[in-house]
């Protein structure tokens, strides 16, 4: 490795001197090296020095590591043997030829190290100055969908047009980055958290254990097996999206195979109830026999009476072990998207029947991972129209 420094140091002192006019000649020699040397590097690039020949930093290859890998190839060694003489990994030197090679020329170390150099060199242009991607972006935001939404619902929107990629942490970054803000900054409003900033979650959970006093509970460990692997859609999961002082409510039902999202408007409040009980027998009978399955739901009081909801829905109802979010762990995260539009410690009883629809039918229409970023709408539609073959996205 010694002779690599010093040819290092030659090639810098070479194209140094080349840079402050001297002829080719008096470079080489000034450098140390011999005048075919000299007039060879200098034919390499054209009589165009590098961008840059900066001091190596180790987790690069430099110029003179490229110097070696050219007499390498020229003396017919293996990649590995290269790679083994220069401290390098043979796939580091393999993907060294491929990057900064010319195709169909014989590998030289100069105008390597100029494509690498220029590779490197900074700014790169931005992925969202491209107006048609920045547009798609800032669409999907205006919905309200996810940064990871976003980038997979661009490949199945755009599957030939690789000019339509982003990922999702590119559009993180060009929200909470000042010096990345290609995006409008209100749009961070739409994000699920509503932050500036990005921050690291945690949860205190410190409701009380209150006596729940329901009777004839069948609970969710005597569910049918097939609701657990969502392979059979038609099975449900409730809770209550409870408002300011809990003086205001909305139901939330959610299928478990295809997210799909209804929303039950409780005028009047969480403690209504025979309004939600009216509620929630209409919009369970409004869907075809075969998506009403079972409906999982924790043992809130508001489900006092399921008996009559399973009867005139012709739904079995099964309750959640207490404290055991997870047994509802499709309603839970979608609650979660629900924030976004219902915000904790606001009156939701401003939200009239028509909003919550409008609300549902953003969600329903949001792309998500867990159906390979499909929609629920486009999910359900088939099982809604009655086609009885039709299987929706399954999920662990």
């Amino acid at each position: 490795m010694a002779r690599t420094a010093e040819l290092q140091h030659q090639r810098r002192a070479f194209w140094t001197g080349i840079r402050d006019g001297l002829p080719t000649v008096a470079a080489a020699k000034r450098s140390g090296v011999s005048q075919a040397r000299g007039f060879r590097w200098f034919r390499e690039c054209g009589g165009v020095s590098p961008v840059e020949l900066s001091e190596p930093t180790g987790r690069y290859l430099d110029l003179a590591e490229r110097e070696e890998i050219a007499c390498g190839l020229e003396r017919g060694e293996s990649l590995r043997a290269i790679g083994r003489r220069l401290g390098r990994s043979g796939s580091t030197i393999s993907r060294e030829i491929d990057l900064n090679g010319q195709p169909g020329r014989p590998y030289r170390a100069v105008p390597a190290q100029v494509a690498a150099e220029a590779r490197r060199r900074r700014p790169k242009p931005r992925k969202l100055a491209d107006q048609r991607l920045r547009g798609e972006v800032q669409k999907g935001l205006e919905k309200r969908w996810s940064p990871a939404g976003i980038s997979a619902r661009l490949v199945v929107d755009f599957p030939d047009d690789e000019a339509m990629r982003i990922s999702h942490e590119t559009i993180y970054q060009s929200l909470f980055v000042q010096a990345r803000g290609e995006l409008r900054k209100e749009l961070t409003r739409r994000l699920r958290t509503g932050r500036a900033l990005r921050k690291p979650r945690k949860r205190v959970d410190g409701r009380a254990d209150p006596d729940r006093r329901i009777p004839d509970k069948t609970m969710i460990s005597e569910r049918p097996a097939e609701a657990d692997d969502r392979a059979v859609p038609g099975h449900w999961e409730g809770d209550f999206v409870v408002g300011k002082n809990n003086r205001s409510a909305v139901a939330t039902l959610v299928e478990r195979s295809t997210r799909f999202l209804i929303l039950l408007h409780l005028p009047g409040g969480p403690h209504d109830l025979p309004a939600f009980e009216e509620a929630a027998v209409k919009a369970m009978t409004a869907l075809p026999a075969q998506l009403r399955r079972s409906l999982a739901w924790d043992q809130g009081l508001e489900m006092r009476n399921h008996k009559k909801i399973s009867i005139a829905a012709d739904l079995p109802i099964y309750f959640c072990d207490p404290h055991s979010p997870w047994q509802r762990g499709t309603n839970e995260n979608t609650n979660g998207l629900l924030r976004q539009y219902l915000p904790k410690g606001t009156d939701l009883s401003v939200h009239s029947a028509e909003d919550l629809a409008a609300i549902a039918a953003e969600l329903n229409d949001r792309p998500r991972k867990t159906l390979g970023w499909l929609k629920p709408d486009e999910v359900i539609g088939p099982l809604l129209s009655g086609d009885q073959t039709a299987g929706a996205a399954s999920a662990p």
